[in-house]
């Protein structure tokens, strides 16, 4: 098994464009880590200089003690799954898994043998025997997988590989392939542009924009402590709010938002607060007083049930509902408030309608705010 060290990596390309810039990234043995991020961001080149398919243009990777960057990909003991399998169709899925092994000269008994256990745990084993074009979709990436068990590698690759498969399959796969990190106990180094591959299956998830690294950490600290405006943004369905609006400070030394709209020549138009609780009061709140700020709140966090309006003492705003989405589980309000769009996502008992105006309540302890300019969290 191995850990992976990323040291300063760079990815250039003729002509100035630079892909990967400035990546360090420690992965410990056994981890599952992912690189997410929008297309183009430098997720897929990135993993392809761990597999040695890119030459890194500057910076060291090593893999547990050894500096790897002048090695060949197949020096490197590490296996790659890809987006579209990328089986040979002439090869049945027994042929396909065991390619790799016979090109390494493995005995014949020793190939079956880890062929047989591999398509075991990955419920191929009924299958051996067919072709690529005789199978579904989810069954052929469990072969690309299988191929890549065979090898017992230090590091598996994975590089966006469900992106071809549909809903229902993909979450299935999902659960697939964390079972099977549990199982092999390797470290996997997982891509995709899908946040919600890569909030249930990561144990860190490394988010990226334009080539840049712009936050590793837990899914978890992820979403409630995102280190920007990008980063909160780009996790969690649906996206969080954000709302345009001016921090001020009472006599009484006490903080609070204001946003909405005021005409000052007819004074028509509302302002609205949210009161900050001393929990989001940090030292460098004072520098953005009477500055303008973006606040940030999940639509979790808002709320139009009764129970909750009747006890909030700041935060509550009046809405025009735009349109409701039913989820079955959950329902999604499109709000529209002194021109400002908000999300909410309610209890399926709502029984606000489109067309309706009613009132919400946005939860003061779940509010983040960001830096105008920098985009950088100042609350979370």
């Amino acid at each position: 098994m191995a850990s992976l060290s990323l040291r300063g990596i760079y990815k250039k390309y003729p002509g100035g464009v630079v892909a990967v810039s400035d990546v360090n990234l420690e992965i410990r043995d056994k981890e599952f880590i992912i690189l997410v991020g929008p297309s183009g961001c430098g997720k897929s080149t990135t993993l392809r200089m761990i597999a040695g398919l890119e030459e890194i243009s500057e910076g060291e990777l090593y893999i547990g003690d050894r500096l790897v960057n002048d090695i060949a990909p197949k020096d490197r003991d590490i296996a790659m799954v890809f987006q579209n399998y990328a089986l040979y169709p002439h090869m049945t899925v027994f042929e396909n898994m065991a390619f790799g092994l016979k090109l390494r000269k493995v005995p014949k008994d020793e190939i079956a043998r880890k062929v047989e256990e591999a398509a075991r745990i990955l419920d191929l084993s009924h299958l051996l025997d067919r072709k690529p074009k005789a199978m579904s979709g989810g069954q052929r990436q469990r072969v690309a997988l299988g191929r890549a068990i065979v090898r017992s590698p230090k590091v598996f690759l994975l590089d966006e590989p469900l992106s071809n498969l549909d809903a229902k399959l993909r979450a299935q796969m999902r659960t697939e392939i964390s079972k099977l990190h549990k199982k092999l106990g390797t470290t996997f180094i997982y891509v995709t542009h899908d946040q919600t591959e890569a909030m249930t299956m990561g144990d860190r998830i490394v988010v990226m924009k334009d080539g840049f690294v712009q936050q590793i950490d837990t899914p978890q600290n992820l979403y409630e402590q995102p280190v920007n405006k990008f980063v909160a943004g780009f996790l969690g369905s649906p996206q969080m709010n954000f709302i345009d609006a001016v921090l001020k400070k009472t006599a009484s030394q006490q903080y609070y938002v204001e946003f909405g709209s005021e005409d000052s020549r007819s004074g028509r138009g509302t302002k609205y607060q949210i009161i900050l609780p001393e929990s989001k009061v940090v030292p460098d709140l004072e520098k953005y007083v009477d500055r303008e700020v973006t606040l940030g709140i999940r639509p979790e966090s808002v709320h139009d049930e009764e129970m909750y309006l009747s006890t909030a003492t700041t935060g509550i705003v009046d809405c025009n509902v735009e349109i409701t989405e039913m989820m079955g589980a959950e329902t999604f309000l499109y709000l529209e408030c002194e021109g400002i769009p908000i999300t909410a996502r309610v209890s399926p008992r709502s029984t606000a309608q489109a067309g309706d105006v009613i009132k919400i309540a946005l939860d003061p302890n779940k509010v983040h705010l960001f830096d105008k300019e920098t985009e950088k969290a100042i609350v979370n």
